[in-house]
Protein backbone atom coordinates (compact mmCIF):
# COMPACT_ATOMS: atom_id res chain seq x y z
CA UNK A 1 0.00 0.00 0.00
CA UNK A 2 1.56 3.30 -1.09
CA UNK A 3 0.78 6.29 -3.25
CA UNK A 4 -1.36 3.99 -5.16
CA UNK A 5 -4.42 3.84 -3.98
CA UNK A 6 -4.19 -0.39 -2.62
CA UNK A 7 -3.52 -1.33 -5.18
CA UNK A 8 -5.04 0.22 -8.20
CA UNK A 9 -3.12 2.75 -10.82
CA UNK A 10 -6.55 5.03 -11.13
CA UNK A 11 -5.86 8.52 -12.22
CA UNK A 12 -5.59 10.99 -9.17
CA UNK A 13 -8.42 12.86 -10.25
CA UNK A 14 -10.44 10.31 -11.26
CA UNK A 15 -13.52 10.65 -9.21
CA UNK A 16 -13.66 7.79 -6.56
CA UNK A 17 -16.45 5.63 -5.56
CA UNK A 18 -18.12 4.20 -1.78
CA UNK A 19 -16.04 0.70 -2.42
CA UNK A 20 -12.49 2.66 -3.12
CA UNK A 21 -13.16 4.40 0.00
CA UNK A 22 -14.17 0.99 2.14
CA UNK A 23 -10.77 -0.31 0.92
CA UNK A 24 -8.63 2.36 2.47
CA UNK A 25 -10.62 2.20 5.39
CA UNK A 26 -9.69 -1.29 5.74
CA UNK A 27 -6.44 -0.43 4.97
CA UNK A 28 -6.14 2.17 7.56
CA UNK A 29 -7.66 -0.09 10.17
CA UNK A 30 -5.09 -2.76 9.51
CA UNK A 31 -2.37 0.05 9.81
CA UNK A 32 -4.06 0.96 13.28
CA UNK A 33 -3.89 -2.70 14.36
CA UNK A 34 -0.38 -3.60 13.08
CA UNK A 35 0.60 -0.27 15.55
CA UNK A 36 1.79 2.03 12.50
CA UNK A 37 -1.22 4.47 13.19
CA UNK A 38 -2.52 5.83 16.84
CA UNK A 39 -5.75 6.28 17.51
CA UNK A 40 -5.96 10.18 16.57
CA UNK A 41 -4.47 9.75 13.27
CA UNK A 42 -6.64 6.52 12.03
CA UNK A 43 -9.77 9.13 13.39
CA UNK A 44 -8.40 11.68 11.65
CA UNK A 45 -7.53 9.53 8.17
CA UNK A 46 -10.58 7.45 8.58
CA UNK A 47 -12.88 11.24 8.26
CA UNK A 48 -10.89 12.11 5.29
CA UNK A 49 -11.34 8.45 3.74
CA UNK A 50 -14.96 8.99 3.90
CA UNK A 51 -15.00 12.48 2.74
CA UNK A 52 -12.57 12.07 -0.10
CA UNK A 53 -13.89 13.16 -3.68
CA UNK A 54 -11.13 11.17 -5.63
CA UNK A 55 -8.47 8.98 -5.50
CA UNK A 56 -5.38 11.44 -5.16
CA UNK A 57 -6.76 12.01 -2.12
CA UNK A 58 -7.44 8.96 -1.03
CA UNK A 59 -3.85 7.74 -2.24
CA UNK A 60 -2.51 10.35 0.19
CA UNK A 61 -4.08 8.34 3.15
CA UNK A 62 -1.70 5.76 2.64
CA UNK A 63 0.93 7.14 0.73
CA UNK A 64 3.58 6.66 4.34
CA UNK A 65 2.38 3.05 5.15
CA UNK A 66 3.90 -0.06 3.62
CA UNK A 67 2.60 -2.34 0.64
CA UNK A 68 0.06 -4.96 0.93
CA UNK A 69 1.34 -8.59 0.31
CA UNK A 70 -0.32 -9.60 -3.00
CA UNK A 71 -3.04 -11.91 -3.13
CA UNK A 72 -2.41 -15.58 -3.47
CA UNK A 73 -3.25 -17.25 -6.97
CA UNK A 74 -6.47 -18.44 -7.15
CA UNK A 75 -6.83 -22.37 -7.20
CA UNK A 76 -9.43 -24.75 -9.35
CA UNK A 77 -10.65 -26.61 -5.58
CA UNK A 78 -10.84 -25.54 -1.92
CA UNK A 79 -12.24 -27.42 0.38
CA UNK A 80 -13.73 -26.06 3.94
CA UNK A 81 -14.45 -29.17 6.32
CA UNK A 82 -15.23 -27.84 9.71
CA UNK A 83 -17.24 -29.09 13.35
CA UNK A 84 -18.29 -26.70 15.75
CA UNK A 85 -15.93 -24.23 14.10
CA UNK A 86 -15.97 -21.10 11.60
CA UNK A 87 -14.46 -20.33 8.93
CA UNK A 88 -14.04 -16.94 6.92
CA UNK A 89 -12.51 -16.11 3.50
CA UNK A 90 -12.17 -12.25 3.35
CA UNK A 91 -10.03 -9.04 1.95
CA UNK A 92 -8.40 -10.26 -1.56
CA UNK A 93 -8.60 -14.13 -0.98
CA UNK A 94 -8.09 -15.47 -4.51
CA UNK A 95 -11.96 -16.78 -5.40
CA UNK A 96 -11.18 -20.58 -6.53
CA UNK A 97 -13.15 -22.26 -9.39
CA UNK A 98 -14.97 -24.22 -6.67
CA UNK A 99 -15.41 -24.63 -3.07
CA UNK A 100 -16.68 -27.84 -1.28
CA UNK A 101 -17.99 -27.08 2.38
CA UNK A 102 -18.62 -29.19 4.43
CA UNK A 103 -19.93 -28.07 7.95
CA UNK A 104 -21.52 -28.75 11.15
CA UNK A 105 -22.69 -26.72 14.10
CA UNK A 106 -20.62 -23.44 12.49
CA UNK A 107 -20.74 -20.36 10.31
CA UNK A 108 -18.63 -20.17 6.81
CA UNK A 109 -18.34 -16.55 5.46
CA UNK A 110 -17.61 -15.69 2.16
CA UNK A 111 -16.70 -11.88 2.10
CA UNK A 112 -16.58 -10.85 -1.83
CA UNK A 113 -15.94 -7.20 -1.54
CA UNK A 114 -12.57 -7.48 -2.50
CA UNK A 115 -11.64 -10.59 -3.10
CA UNK A 116 -9.61 -11.55 -6.26
CA UNK A 117 -12.46 -12.81 -9.44
CA UNK A 118 -10.63 -14.47 -11.82
CA UNK A 119 -13.17 -16.72 -13.14
CA UNK A 120 -16.43 -15.51 -13.79
CA UNK A 121 -18.22 -18.54 -12.35
CA UNK A 122 -17.57 -20.00 -8.42
CA UNK A 123 -19.57 -23.61 -7.82
CA UNK A 124 -19.94 -24.30 -4.49
CA UNK A 125 -21.09 -28.00 -3.14
CA UNK A 126 -22.16 -27.63 0.40
CA UNK A 127 -23.32 -29.58 2.91
CA UNK A 128 -24.04 -27.96 6.15
CA UNK A 129 -26.07 -28.61 8.79
CA UNK A 130 -27.13 -26.70 12.21
CA UNK A 131 -25.01 -23.52 10.56
CA UNK A 132 -25.50 -20.65 8.50
CA UNK A 133 -23.75 -19.78 5.09
CA UNK A 134 -23.46 -15.60 4.54
CA UNK A 135 -21.91 -14.46 1.69
CA UNK A 136 -21.36 -10.69 1.27
CA UNK A 137 -21.44 -9.39 -1.91
CA UNK A 138 -20.50 -6.48 -4.37
CA UNK A 139 -22.24 -4.75 -7.36
CA UNK A 140 -21.76 -7.59 -10.00
CA UNK A 141 -22.04 -10.56 -7.77
CA UNK A 142 -24.63 -13.06 -8.49
CA UNK A 143 -26.22 -15.53 -6.58
CA UNK A 144 -28.04 -18.71 -7.37
CA UNK A 145 -29.59 -21.45 -4.91
CA UNK A 146 -31.82 -22.94 -6.79
CA UNK A 147 -30.13 -25.91 -7.08
CA UNK A 148 -29.47 -26.15 -2.87
CA UNK A 149 -32.04 -28.78 -1.04
CA UNK A 150 -33.23 -27.20 2.28
CA UNK A 151 -34.38 -28.90 5.51
CA UNK A 152 -35.66 -26.79 7.76
CA UNK A 153 -33.68 -23.88 7.31
CA UNK A 154 -34.48 -20.95 5.23
CA UNK A 155 -32.90 -18.76 2.67
CA UNK A 156 -32.41 -14.83 2.05
CA UNK A 157 -30.29 -13.41 -0.88
CA UNK A 158 -30.62 -9.74 -1.43
CA UNK A 159 -29.29 -8.36 -4.88
CA UNK A 160 -25.83 -5.99 -4.92
CA UNK A 161 -26.82 -2.11 -5.05
CA UNK A 162 -27.12 -1.28 -9.15
CA UNK A 163 -28.73 -3.83 -10.49
CA UNK A 164 -27.20 -2.73 -14.30
CA UNK A 165 -24.02 -3.63 -13.09
CA UNK A 166 -22.53 -6.57 -15.53
CA UNK A 167 -21.97 -9.92 -14.00
CA UNK A 168 -18.43 -10.53 -13.03
CA UNK A 169 -18.84 -13.72 -10.78
CA UNK A 170 -21.79 -16.14 -10.61
CA UNK A 171 -22.10 -17.93 -7.43
CA UNK A 172 -24.32 -21.63 -7.98
CA UNK A 173 -24.77 -22.91 -4.94
CA UNK A 174 -25.63 -27.18 -4.61
CA UNK A 175 -26.12 -29.45 -2.07
CA UNK A 176 -27.81 -29.48 1.29
CA UNK A 177 -28.54 -27.19 3.66
CA UNK A 178 -30.06 -29.07 6.96
CA UNK A 179 -31.21 -26.71 10.29
CA UNK A 180 -29.45 -23.41 8.60
CA UNK A 181 -29.37 -20.69 7.24
CA UNK A 182 -28.23 -19.32 3.63
CA UNK A 183 -27.48 -15.59 3.54
CA UNK A 184 -26.31 -13.32 0.80
CA UNK A 185 -26.03 -9.32 0.80
CA UNK A 186 -24.21 -6.87 -0.29
CA UNK A 187 -21.82 -5.29 2.68
CA UNK A 188 -23.06 -2.44 4.83
CA UNK A 189 -21.68 0.83 4.40
CA UNK A 190 -19.70 2.29 7.09
CA UNK A 191 -21.81 4.91 9.90
CA UNK A 192 -19.13 7.53 11.39
CA UNK A 193 -20.03 7.34 15.25
CA UNK A 194 -16.35 7.52 16.48
CA UNK A 195 -13.19 5.38 16.90
CA UNK A 196 -11.77 3.38 20.02
CA UNK A 197 -13.57 5.03 22.70
CA UNK A 198 -16.71 5.29 20.66
CA UNK A 199 -18.61 3.08 18.58
CA UNK A 200 -18.08 2.17 14.86
CA UNK A 201 -21.02 0.47 13.47
CA UNK A 202 -19.19 -2.44 11.44
CA UNK A 203 -19.93 -3.70 7.68
CA UNK A 204 -21.17 -7.38 8.45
Amino acid sequence: MSAELVGTAEPDGLRAAHVDRDRVVEALSAAAAEGRLTAGELDERVEAALTARTFGELAALTADLPERAAPEAPRDVVRIEQHGASATRSGEWAVPRRMEIESAWGDVTLDFSEALITYDTLRIDLDMQAGALRLITRPGVVVDADSLVIGFGGTRIRPAADPETPAVLRVEIRGRLSYGQLEARPRRRWFRKGWFGRRWLGRR
